[in-house]
């Protein structure tokens, strides 16, 4: 996959997120990059145009990273945060879809969480 636009990438994600009936999701920014909220709270964003942040629990980032290292991986910098980051060239669109939900599930407010 050649490199993309973060737009491009970020339409990607919004579609995903929107697919899979995500409540409560907004667009906005994070760090200047574009990001999807749940309830005010960042749950994953663009680095660059070709990797995403996504959060989660350390205990599945590194799991992830073990199991996938073509997709997911960390640099220095998010070592001790929980987020992973994600190769957008090497992951399809299901397995994508399904981290934008656990992502959502780890940030989303229980209210959200039991509707």
């Amino acid at each position: 996959m050649t490199s993309a636009s973060p737009e491009k990438g970020f339409d990607r994600i919004c579609r995903l997120a929107e697919a899979r009936g995500l409540a409560e999701v907004e667009r906005d920014t994070s760090y200047g990059t574009p990001a999807l909220k749940v309830a005010g709270a960042s749950f994953v964003r663009m680095k660059d145009a070709d990797t995403l942040v996504l959060h989660c629990p350390h205990e599945q980032k590194v799991l992830l990273i073990e199991i996938s290292p073509e997709i997911y991986f960390e640099t220095e910098h998010y070592r001790d945060y929980p987020v992973v980051l994600i190769n957008l060239g090497a992951i399809n669109d299901e397995e994508l879809s399904l981290r934008l939900h656990d992502a959502w599930m780890f940030k989303a407010p229980e209210r959200l969480k039991k509707a």
